[in-house]
């Protein structure tokens, strides 16, 4: 078939724009299908966590996500002004310490986190940005795929697709009147959301369990909210939230799913709520946004049938507690991007993208469970109040606190790669070198990096033959042991890690494995 792209991506969300870019990195032409015109702007994640952090790092973006944080913190602080009454007394506002997260509600002191952790400390500045609000991670990602060159055509829907061993042909429509037309390509991605269209009509299989809960999330104007005690808050017949910025609130009802998912979230739909939980006369004068989520929990069997796979929501859906469902959806995308412009450009067999579902599936997975634990958590029954009294407990000390949060961040997930090295199959270390670089430095332009860290020539000559697939690069590291060199992939996973004694087989055979036998 006669492609118009080498990838057609439905949804033009974080995780779909995202993928995007990493496919036009990896050589492949690529189009983006995006039903909206403009931002979606209802509320939605409000930071980041360390994995997503380090993906934005690896890629030069961190600068600008330092830049939105700030902005965050300004917002936080304007927050505590309101809730403490100091406008004008010259009093200072703290600063929020460094995000730990939450666990079912339990938040997670900054100030009892191990930093030292090697899996914290291996981050380098990634680590220190996490406010960053979903809506500017659609922003930076819809400006940096204009600069590399993806076509994203905004008011349009994928109403079909037709796939056979030659390629797929996917059908359109503009919103505005309908009017329609066939994109041909040889790859279509669903990253069109939890009510995924691709999903359904290639006929994943979706298991898992269903909802028992009704939740809201809104920014509102509101009187009578002095009465609401800021933060996290759990009482007899819910939870609710209210803060961290001005007129944010959540809340939790434990009686079962809404009747009607779909229907507007109103002004008295949020009173009503908002008041159930928190026992208050609070009112509800005017909503900028919001929006309605349950805990449902399913996850596609696999995430490739034939030419169509799925990344983010269209993959896997759960409660947003924790703040995991943005960056299992990053981390989707840098896992699969790279890969299937491999395979488009001819420089990898299709069995590769099986490493996709083998990797991300189990985490996906972890992330259901890990979402499912803290409903349980949370519920405002007897038995549930005595275990948060526990669980609370443990997180109140370092190691509970580090525990979850290293759990949170990503940090401690591995994928179950060749090699005994521990640090094949997890997240790179930024090393810092002496000339003043780090290793995230290396791996902007999305390529794979063979890094000599003994300034060994033999194990250099392993990477030659690579071309644009493998930068080899020799560097040093001041005051830190380290293996001999590392090859790191185009997501920041590393493949290989050794001494000089163990660039053989093991070396070689990572490079055959992920970019081409013998250089081919």
């Amino acid at each position: 078939m006669n492609s118009d792209f080498d990838v057609v991506v439905a949804g033009g969300g974080p995780v779909g724009l995202m993928l995007a870019c990493e496919l036009r990195l990896g050589g492949a032409s690529v189009v983006v299908v995006e039903r909206r015109t403009e931002a979606d702007r209802t509320i939605r994640a409000g930071s980041i966590n360390t994995s997503t952090a380090e993906a934005f790092y690896r890629r030069g973006m961190l600068p600008a996500l330092a830049e939105v944080q700030q902005r965050s913190v300004e917002r936080f602080q304007a927050f505590v002004r309101e809730q403490q009454g100091t406008r004008g007394n010259g009093r200072p506002p703290r600063t929020p310490a460094r995000f730990a997260g939450h666990f079912a509600g339990i938040i997670l002191s900054g100030e009892l986190l191990d930093a030292a952790d090697p899996d914290f400390a291996d981050a380098g500045p990634a680590r220190d940005v996490s406010l960053v609000p979903q809506q500017e991670i659609e922003r930076l990602l819809a400006e940096r795929a204009r600069e590399l060159g993806v076509e994203v055509r905004s008011g349009t829907e994928l109403t079909g697709f037709d796939a056979d061993d030659g390629g797929i042909e996917v059908r359109v429509a503009r919103v505005a009147d309908g009017s329609g037309e066939v994109v041909r390509a040889d790859w279509l991605v669903g990253c069109d959301g939890g009510r995924s269209t691709v999903r359904k009509l290639a006929g994943f299989a979706f298991p898992g369990t269903d909802p028992q809960i009704t939740g809201h999330q809104a920014l509102v104007e509101m009187t009578g909210a002095e009465a609401l005690r800021p933060g996290w808050n759990h009482t007899d017949t819910g939870m609710y939230v209210h803060g961290p910025m001005p007129g944010r609130i959540l809340t939790v009802e434990f009686d079962g799913p809404p009747a009607d998912r779909e229907a507007a979230v109103t002004a008295e739909d949020l009173q009503a709520s908002l008041r159930h939980v928190s026992g208050t006369g609070v009112t509800i004068t005017g909503v900028r946004t919001a929006t309605r989520f349950t805990d449902h929990a399913r996850q596609a069997a696999v995430y490739r049938a034939g030419r169509v796979l799925l990344a983010g929501d269209a993959a896997h859906v759960h409660s947003p507690f924790g703040g995991q469902g943005l960056n299992l959806g990053i981390g989707d995308a840098m896992n699969l991007g790279w890969k299937l412009a491999a395979v488009v450009r001819g420089r990898a067999p299709e069995g590769l993208l099986d490493s996709y579902t083998a990797e991300r599936h189990p985490i996906g997975a972890w992330v259901l469970d890990w979402t499912r634990a803290q409903i349980a958590l949370m519920r405002p029954e007897p038995q549930a109040r005595a275990l948060r009294d526990v669980v609370t407990e443990l997180a109140g000390s370092v190691a509970g606190t580090t525990y979850f949060a290293k759990k949170i961040s990503g940090v401690s997930h591995r994928y179950d790669l060749p090699g005994s090295h521990p640090l094949v199959g997890r997240s790179a270390p930024d090393l810092a070198f002496t000339d003043g670089t780090h290793l995230a430095d290396l791996l902007h332009d999305g390529r794979a990096l063979l890094l000599d860290l003994a300034d060994d020539a033999g194990l250099r000559a392993h990477g030659q033959g690579y071309g644009e697939r493998v930068r080899v690069a020799t560097a040093a590291c001041a005051g830190r042991p380290e293996p001999a060199g590392l090859l790191v992939r185009p997501d920041g996973i590393v493949a290989w890690a050794g001494d000089a004694a163990d660039t053989g087989d093991g070396l070689a055979g990572a490079l055959a494995r992920w970019f081409g036998r013998d250089g081919g």
